[in-house]
């Protein structure tokens, strides 16, 4: 798919950001994010929900320039540079705008996504991109006059829920409502930013023999794992990350050489802001999410999906109000160990850790700009060994996996029991 670059612009907020907001400090859970990425997102909308609304792709992204140019003053970050590592410059300089044309039907990339061709639909590659943007924005009209809107988020600024706001904030803001919500920014305050250099993804993205495929759980497949686990009760999350995780063990035991028993961990990126105290706003900005890290699972036995479905619920539930109370006091500088140390087993000591993120219930759905809403919501997974990112899909009730693993593992996974029980996958 070779894509034709028709536009690139600069859209900037349509106020000035007032002086006392011009250095935005970023929270010490934003310096903890993955840095110099892109969180990315399209939203596909059909040829007949656009061509309701007009024909005119002009009209189209004049819309969408006007609506952005106004929600980012609200989100000023965005539109600023990163000045160090714990400080945005909100100087308005923009965010990128482009407009490209694509030579096929969205119903090609409906029927059969390959993250490749996706890929092309953002602005730049989210997770190599040498840029200086915080956001950066691609509308794309397929020939058949459908279209998908490309949207990166800078992750030294939010995460997965901070992107929905602000998709929702958008596309209120182009329907013309009036009760627009504006986000929260009490992170650093929550958690102030630290003197310190600490990038837990260093070293781990763009390994040449991984490979991204989705897998989909329907509601009746998550329906059958839960009942398979008995009285226990996990949520659709934390039944599916069970099930992921020891199929993708299980793959890695098969593919090994040696044949040797593994021992992983899991990794959860848990959502703290109705955790806490006094619960944040679902509008809160930020990396508002802290890793849940399991115990060591050894490999020498076989144990049942049971065993890790307990583990992963009790590993994100250890996740409350006192836990963050702790982080925000004494038990910080452990944490931290505790993580690097982490890093440091999976990068030198080869042991695996299956970090998981979730970002269902995050309403991606609901952008609806005036022509409908979204008729698929995409990413492209993330170029990290042994990363799932978890999604909603448009009726709710089902779980897309965007599941990364090394080349000879997805073999074996795609081969599992229970995935072929489970689920279905496309590419």
């Amino acid at each position: 798919m070779v894509k034709e670059i028709v536009s690139k612009v600069t859209i900037k907020p349509s106020s000035p950001t007032p002086n006392h907001l011009r250095d935005f400090k970023i929270s010490l859970l934003d310096q903890l994010a993955p840095s110099s990425i892109y969180i990315p997102i399209v939203l596909f909308y059909s040829a007949s929900d656009v061509s309701a609304f007009g024909n005119d792709i002009k009209m189209i992204s004049d819309k969408l320039k006007t609506s952005l140019s106004n929600v980012l003053t609200l989100y000023y970050p965005f539109c600023g540079r990163m000045k160090n590592n714990s400080t945005v410059e909100c100087n308005d300089e923009g965010v990128l705008f482009m407009e490209s044309k694509v030579p096929q039907e969205l119903s090609n990339i409906l029927k059969n996504p390959q993250v490749h061709e996706i890929n092309e639909l953002f602005p730049f590659d989210p997770y190599s991109a040498e840029v200086d943007y915080n956001m950066a924005v691609q509308l794309n009209e397929f020939r058949c006059g459908g279209i998908g809107l490309g949207v990166c988020f800078s992750h030294n600024i939010g995460d997965g829920s901070t992107a929905a706001s602000f998709l929702n904030t958008w596309t209120g803001t182009a329907r013309g409502e009036s009760n627009i919500v504006a986000p929260q920014m009490e992170a650093a305050l929550l958690f102030p930013p630290m003197n310190m250099d600490m990038n837990l993804a260093r070293g781990m993205i763009g390994h040449k023999d991984i490979v991204t495929k989705r897998f989909i759980f329907n509601g009746k497949n998550i329906s059958k794992v839960r009942d398979k686990l008995g009285c226990f009760n996990p949520t659709r999350v934390e039944a599916v990350t069970a099930l992921i995780w020891k199929s993708a063990m299980e793959a890695a035991k098969a593919s090994s050489r040696e044949r040797t028993h593994l021992a992983s961990m899991m990794a959860h990126a848990v959502n703290i802001r109705s955790r806490m105290a006094s619960p944040l706003s679902k509008h809160s900005l930020g990396n508002l999410y802290l890793p849940a890290l399991s115990p060591l699972v050894q490999g020498e036995e076989v144990v049942g999906l049971h065993y890790f479905a307990e583990i992963v619920s009790k590993t994100v539930r250890k996740v409350d109000a006192d836990y963050v109370k702790k982080l925000q006091g004494d038990e910080l500088p452990m944490v931290l160990k505790s993580l690097e140390e982490t890093r440091i087993m999976v990068l030198e000591k080869g042991i695996p850790c299956y970090g998981f993120s979730s970002w269902t219930r995050f309403d991606f759905y609901e952008a609806d700009f005036g022509w409908g809403k979204p008729t698929w919501v995409s990413t492209i997974g993330a170029p990290i060994k042994n990363v799932v990112i978890l999604m909603d899909t448009k009726n709710g009730d089902a779980i897309e996996a965007w599941v990364t693993l090394t080349e000879h593992d997805m073999v074996e996974f795609e081969r599992n029991p229970e995935i072929l029980e489970f689920a279905s996958f496309d590419f």
